[in-house]
């Protein structure tokens, strides 16, 4: 059995699909499927499951419990579970849910033996001034944000740890787009506010630079098409460890930054339109907390013997934007 928390989630929910396509139905969907008990937990969307072989369902709050009397059973546990709101302001919340809730499953597959792959973030990597380079120390690092700083706190937290599972990797993320992310809202990668921006209105919004030498549109991020993001995350849970494949961070994305601007005109491109791009002011809530500029360094991902390319932006948003079509003509 392979356990996956934020099942229900974007990446957890693409997890399950790929598990499905390899002949995996063996497998535990957590997740917070009692949210209404707790309004500040993220409305992750049930449904996305509907399609997907599921051994079972399990409410995160009762994963503890379960874990406790599967033991052996479990051969993987692959924690996508977490608050990725990067504007969250409550530290408490974002402690017990991104820092502690992980630590409990580091602990147990400790004592188990059992792989532990988990969701970091490309966030801890702060405004980018140290690099992005996943084989530097760490600590060295300042996010820009309270979500950054969970992945970060828990980071920092492993590479110091003597008990460990046998084979544990912690996934930088970078911003990660593509099917079943509907639900994140704000959220969502700016593929599907573009796609959605055009069908409603036949241009696209993107926000203002303002930071000086940078222009509107211009600023960049190592956008990666989910797919690819899961291969890499199956390729380590697979993987044993191996003197070219440590345990540890591990960033994953294409390793190529591209521009806002860049992003708005493969949607425009998908759909055979030509590109209307308006500028609009940054929230305030935002523009200190904001990267202009994200790229994965995936030399360490490549050693660990990954070896599948990833698609190019124009690409993977074209997938994207034929399976949103495909979905508004299916109803769905």
């Amino acid at each position: 059995m392979i356990v996956v928390t934020g099942a229900a989630g974007f990446i957890g929910a693409n997890i399950l699909a790929a598990l499905n396509a390899r002949g995996r139905d063996d497998v535990l969907a957590v997740d917070c499927f009692h949210a209404g008990r707790n309004p500040q937990r993220l409305p992750n969307d049930p449904s996305l499951l509907d399609e997907l072989r599921l051994e079972r369902r399990v409410d995160r709050d009762d994963l503890p419990a379960f874990l406790d009397g599967a033991g052996p059973a479990v051969e993987g546990v692959v924690h996508m579970g977490a608050c990725s709101d990067t504007t969250q302001t409550d530290e408490a919340f974002m402690a017990a849910n991104n820092v502690e809730y992980t630590r409990m499953l580091w602990d147990w597959c400790a004592r188990t033996g059992c792989p532990f792959i988990y969701a970091s973030s490309a966030a801890t990597y702060g405004d980018g001034s140290a690099g992005y380079d996943d084989r530097a120390d760490p600590s060295i690092h300042r996010p820009l944000n309270l979500y950054g700083w969970s992945k970060h706190r828990f980071d920092l937290w492993a590479l110091g740890q003597s008990v460990a599972p046998p084979r544990w990797v912690g996934l930088k993320y970078f911003n990660v787009y593509g099917p079943r992310e509907a639900h994140k809202g704000r959220m969502a990668s700016m593929v599907l506010h573009a796609f959605r921006q055009v069908r409603a209105t036949g241009r696209v919004r993107l926000f203002q630079s303002h930071r000086q030498g940078i222009a509107d549109g211009e600023q960049k991020r190592d956008f990666i098409h989910v797919g690819d993001a899961v291969a890499a995350t199956l390729h380590f849970l697979h993987a044993p460890a191996a003197p070219h494949a440590p345990n540890g961070l591990y960033n994953v994305g294409t390793g190529r930054a591209r521009s806002f601007a860049d992003l708005a005109r493969a949607v425009f491109a998908a759909l055979d339109l030509p590109p209307d791009i308006v500028y609009i002011p940054m929230p305030a809530d935002l523009r200190d907390q904001y990267q202009y500029f994200t790229q994965a360094d995936t030399r360490k991902l490549r050693a660990a013997g990954f070896a599948r390319p990833m698609l190019s932006l124009e690409a993977g948003v074209r997938q994207y934007v034929q399976w949103l079509l495909a979905c508004e003509g299916s109803g769905g």
